[in-house]
This record gives structure tokens, C-alpha cells and sequence, in this order.
């Protein structure tokens, strides 16, 4: 994450001496450093849904469900555009468990509005607990697969109730998600035969939720193809 102006919180560099008590405090900082204001700009929209919009915000049933959790596949590419829909919007977005991801397709003034904590240290929920009580966003990634029952995931459901966040888990899963979201990437933009770099990606997204049909669309991921310049003769 260097180069960029993330607010990255190192609990790992925290003494093992120090509280839980001190830990919560240092995110709880963060978040007010950000302006206070995530949970009272979602108190003021009243909505159940946190927007998304565009071609992604077409397969979301009204966007992403508030004080819910949503299950998301390992697809970065889309973990960083779903960052960019909410921090465009003015959202407030929380990363925990994701040292390697890359924000360099985020504008800086979408940086500033996203706290990630990449070393979560030995409580990782707890810290997305803590996140989940003043953000509008909140991204978790476990390093392994991790099914959480009911008993184990109540803390952090009592914690994401009482703000106004989503909750979007990789690599971890609940019985009853609002929403499960799937991405695949299916092309590539600005690279020929052994030519020129990466400049954009498609990604295939599926979206199911109980009770609907299955929805689909192919969302580009940074840079679209230039149009083709027409020869006129």
C-alpha cells in the first residue's frame, strides 16, 4: 500500500502489552479522524441499503444491505470497485485482513475516506466489529476458510446492527447471508500480442439472494477499451 494515502492501522506493531481497550481506541480514532460523520450521513439518507450504481449497482437489488452480511468471492478487482462506488458517494470504507490488496486504481480522495488494517492482529472480528459501528463499508478477509456458526458470529452481528454498515465477508461465511457475490474475471484491456500492460479487466459478477432469481452482469474494472478509430477514405 505504499504510494497511496490509505489510513492503514498496524495493530500487529501494537505492544503485546497493550489492552483490547487501547486497540479499540486507536480504530475508533481513525474513524473519527475521517469526520465522525459515517454513521450520522447514513442516519440522515435513512436507508437500508448502501447505493451502488452503475452496471454493478444493476444486478444489487437496490444495493448492498446495511447491518447485513454479504458473502464475496476472492476477486479483487472487485473488492477495489466496490470501494469506488461507496467513497465517490461520500462513504466511509474499512478493510481488515487484506495486506496485499492494491489501491492504486482509487482516486486520492476515495483514499482518504477508507481505514485498512492488514495485520488484524489475534481478533480479527473484533476489529471488523469495531469498524462495522461507524463506516458504511466494511470489507473482512480471512486468510483461510472459515465457517462461523451462529454462536461464534453473534458478537459481530450485535456490533453490525448497531450502526449502518455492510458487511462484505471473503473467505469466511455465515448460514443465512443477505446476499452471496461472485466475481470472475473473463478479459483484459491494454495488452496485445506481447505488447503494452494491464490497463483494465472485465469481471463477470453473479448476485444471488433468497427468494430471486440469480443476476449477472460483466462490470470493466479500470480502464475501458478506447473506441476504434474509423479510416475514412
Amino acid at each position: 500500500m505504499s504510494g497511496t494515502s490509505v489510513r492503514k492501522v498496524d495493530l500487529a506493531a501494537v505492544p503485546l502489552a497493550s489492552s483490547r481497550a487501547e486497540q479499540i481506541a486507536q480504530l475508533r480514532a481513525q474513524i473519527s479522524q475521517m469526520g465522525g460523520g459515517a454513521r450520522e450521513e447514513s442516519a440522515v439518507q435513512g436507508l437500508d441499503l448502501l447505493p451502488i450504481d452503475g452496471p454493478l449497482g444493476s444486478v444489487l437489488p437496490g444495493g448492498l444491505p446495511r447491518r447485513a452480511i454479504t458473502h464475496l468471492s476472492d476477486t479483487p478487482g472487485l473488492v477495489v470497485e466496490l470501494l469506488r462506488h461507496v467513497t465517490a458517494a461520500g462513504g466511509h470504507a474499512g478493510v481488515v485482513g487484506w495486506s496485499e490488496l492494491s489501491y492504486a486504481a482509487l482516486p486520492a480522495a476515495g483514499l482518504e475516506r477508507i481505514i485498512a488494517v492488514p495485520d488484524a492482529g489475534v481478533d480479527p472480528l473484533g476489529v471488523a466489529g469495531v469498524l462495522v459501528e461507524g463506516l458504511d463499508l466494511v470489507v473482512f478477509r480471512s486468510p483461510v476458510a472459515l465457517e462461523l456458526s451462529p454462536v461464534r458470529a453473534r458478537p459481530l452481528l450485535g456490533k453490525l446492527r448497531k450502526g449502518h454498515a455492510a458487511l462484505m465477508l471473503v473467505g469466511a461465511t455465515v448460514p443465512s447471508p443477505a446476499l452471496s457475490m461472485t466475481g470472475e474475471v473473463v478479459g483484459f484491456h491494454g495488452i496485445g500480442r506481447g505488447t503494452g500492460r494491464i490497463m483494465g479487466m472485465d469481471v463477470r459478477v453473479r448476485v444471488t439472494q433468497k427468494n430471486t432469481r440469480p443476476a449477472s452482469t460483466v462490470v470493466t474494472v479500470g480502464d475501458a477499451p478506447a473506441p476504434a478509430l474509423r479510416v475514412v477514405r
